[in-house]
Formats: C-alpha cells, structure tokens, sequence
C-alpha cells in the first residue's frame, strides 16, 4: 500500500472535530485510506451504494445511536443527504456531553449535493478534506517512475496496474462508469454518447481557454447546457479550471479560463493513446505534460495559496503564477526539456505580474539559476522546496 501524504493530517482532524467530510472523485483511495486508520476508538463503516447497508439506517437515529463509542464511515453519503441533520442531532448531543473527537467520517464523490448539504445542517461541525490521485511525491523520483505515472495518470488501480494496456481499460471503465452512471446520478440528464463527445472534446482544449459556444453548436446543445455540463465536471474533481491572473482578484472569474482534465492517465485514455510511444509523437504532448505538471504542483500546495495564469495578446504567456498567503508571486514556466531558454517575453511578464522569483520547472536533475531572480529546478525537488 502506497502511504498517502494526507493520512497524518486525516488522523489528526478525526482528533480535533465531531464530523470530517473527505471529499474526491471515486476510485481515487478514499475508502482505502479511512479504512486504514489507526485510532484508539473502533470504527463502523458503512458503504450507502450497498442495499444491506442502507437497510439498517431504516431508522437512522435509533441504528446510528448504538456506535455512540466508535468513529462511524458513512461511504458515499450524498446517496443519503437526509442523514445530515441526524449527524447534526448526534454530534451535538455528543458535543454536550463533553465529546470532541471525531464521531463521523464522511466520503463523498465530491458531488455538490455533498458539499450544499453539508454546509447547511453541519455548519462549524464539519471540517473538508481533498484526497487527490496519487502525486509524484507519493511516489518517488525517477525518469521511469515519472514518465509511467504520467502516462498512466494518478489513479491507484491505473497506476499499478501490471502493464499499460489494463491500465488503459481501467480508463476505459472508469470514463465509462461515469458518463452511462455516475453523471446522470448527479444531476446531468444527456445522452450517454453525448456526454462521451463532450469529454473527448474538452481534451482537445487541454491547456486552453475553452470555447464553450463552438463546442454546443458541435454537440447540438445550447451554451447553457455546455456550461452546466462542464461545472459537474469540475466540482467532481474530473476538470480543473485555471482561472487569468488579474492585478482585480474580481476580473479574473470574468476572463477566459484555462482548462485541464485533471488526471492525464484519463486524458490519454480519452485521446485514444496507448502507450507513452504514441503520446510522444502526438500534439496533444505538450499540453499533457503542462497538465501534469500543474497538477502536480497545485495539489501540494499548502492552503491560501491562489494560482491563475498569465497570457496577454501579444502571445506572452505565464503557464502558472502563484501567490503565497503573504503577497509573494512566482512565475512558473514548465517544459519538457533539461535546459530551458529566458525569453525576453517571459523577463517582461515578470515584470508585469510583479513576480519576486520565477522558475522553470523540468522533468528532473539538480536545480541551477537561469539568472539573478529565475531558477531551473527538477517537478519534485520544486514541489518540496514550495510545501516546505
């Protein structure tokens, strides 16, 4: 079992507060992880996907008052979003009697039915966790581990699969499970090969301020609905939205976006590639290891950090700009290759963007300065030097 890096902080809230929602897309290790902790309190867990399991919250107070000593998982738990204001009840009954551990751990798909219910009956009771696919840090340094990881994408069951051509139909399965399942589940009533088209097409704006008028004219559906379809996607942690760098924090929710699939084993598997060979020699390459890399990155960052990008209509361009909690901004540049080039559009966006350090991100080997205020530095040795 890969140790995940969010187990320490996962024990640590189930300590501290009555009720600890973990939030991420399905199959990404959420049972796997709660499962495994280990707490001085036994632990109850029930799947609500499973029919036995639902049957005994028939009446929900009456079962759930019996684990009144044990940290209670409820899986899947947006399948019942009448549970919330019994875990109100519960915990502030528990509350009063001098209880401040955890009584439940949530896992939810990261519907927004989760998150809406949630805020709602659990208000100063509930504290959210994010288990992302695994990430490189997770998983070690290396050409090989790296370039099999981000073929394959972050997915356990993807990742370690025996070759990539059952990590591929892991993919498969997955995209299929969500668009023909998972999808209508939450709220969008389409076509199975509509919504299919849909995620296909979106790969093809990896990277890219997406046009969301031409891709409803292509599918036969208005603008509305394009949107309504992109924001499940996003708040089921499938997409990742990059909002423009704005000196107004206010304009950057108006100008263009970019978007990203969030786990590339998913995006390649989409584009119909197999193996690392055919993506090396395909143009979606680049914009695939952009991706990545971003993905990499964001996902470790500590909490109160903003990232956006940067792009004027001359052409330069910023892939990630980050702003610490304390007014410092970074201008990360990514690219595929050891020995990157400043460009004298990069030296001007700096300038621009008001950045204090710039670094251009590489697949790997020792960091060495580019000049006085940029650096080049190897994916995960820049990863730790930021969570430091």
């Amino acid at each position: 079992m890969i140790v995940r890096q969010l187990t320490s902080t996962l024990h640590e809230r189930v300590l501290q507060v009555p009720v600890v929602a973990l939030l991420g897309s399905r199959q990404v290790g959420k049972t796997t992880l709660a499962r495994a902790l280990e707490i001085e309190k036994p632990i109850h867990y029930l799947d609500l996907e499973r029919p036995s399991h639902v049957a005994k919250l028939a009446d929900p107070e009456l079962y759930l008052s019996k684990f009144s000593e044990h940290l209670v998982i409820l899986d899947e738990i947006q399948r019942i979003p009448e549970l919330f204001p019994v875990l109100r009840s519960l915990v502030d009954e528990r509350r009063r009697a001098g209880e401040k551990a955890a009584q439940f751990l949530i896992l939810g798909s990261a519907s927004p039915e989760l998150i809406q219910q949630s805020s709602e009956t659990l208000a100063g009771r509930i504290s959210y966790l994010e288990l992302h696919p695994l990430n490189i840090s997770e998983l070690g340094d290396g050409q090989i581990v790296m370039e099999k990881h981000w073929f394959r994408g972050g997915y356990p069951d993807s990742y370690l699969a025996v070759d990539d051509e059952v990590s591929n139909q892991w993919c498969e399965d997955f995209i299929t499970s969500y668009v023909e399942r998972y999808l209508p589940q939450s709220g969008i009533t389409a076509d199975p090969l509509l919504l299919r088209r849909f995620c296909s097409m979106l790969v093809h704006q990896q990277g890219s301020p997406v046009n969301l008028s031409k891709m409803a004219g292509s599918l036969g559906i208005d603008g509305k609905t394009a949107r309504h379809y992109l924001n499940m996607l996003e708040a089921l942690f499938l997409v990742r939205s990059l909002p423009a760098w704005s000196k107004n924090a206010g304009k950057r929710l108006v100008k263009s976006a970019k978007i990203y699939w969030r786990d590339t084993g998913i995006l390649h598997s989409l584009a119909g590639l197999h193996n690392l060979e055919q993506l090396l020699g395909h143009p979606l390459c680049g914009h695939s290891w952009e991706g990545y890399c971003l993905e990499q990155v964001i996902t470790r960052l500590p909490k109160g950090y903003l990232c956006s990008h940067y792009r004027t209509h001359a052409g330069a361009e910023v892939d990630l700009v980050v702003e610490t909690p304390g007014g410092e901004i970074l201008a990360i540049e990514i690219k595929r290759t050891l020995s990157p080039k400043l460009s004298p559009a990069y030296l001007e966006s700096m300038k621009t963007l008001n950045a204090t350090r710039g670094y251009f991100v590489i697949p790997q080997g020792e960091a060495y300065p580019l000049s006085e205020s940029v650096s080049a530095m190897g994916l995960v040795e820049f990863i730790e030097y930021l969570v430091e």
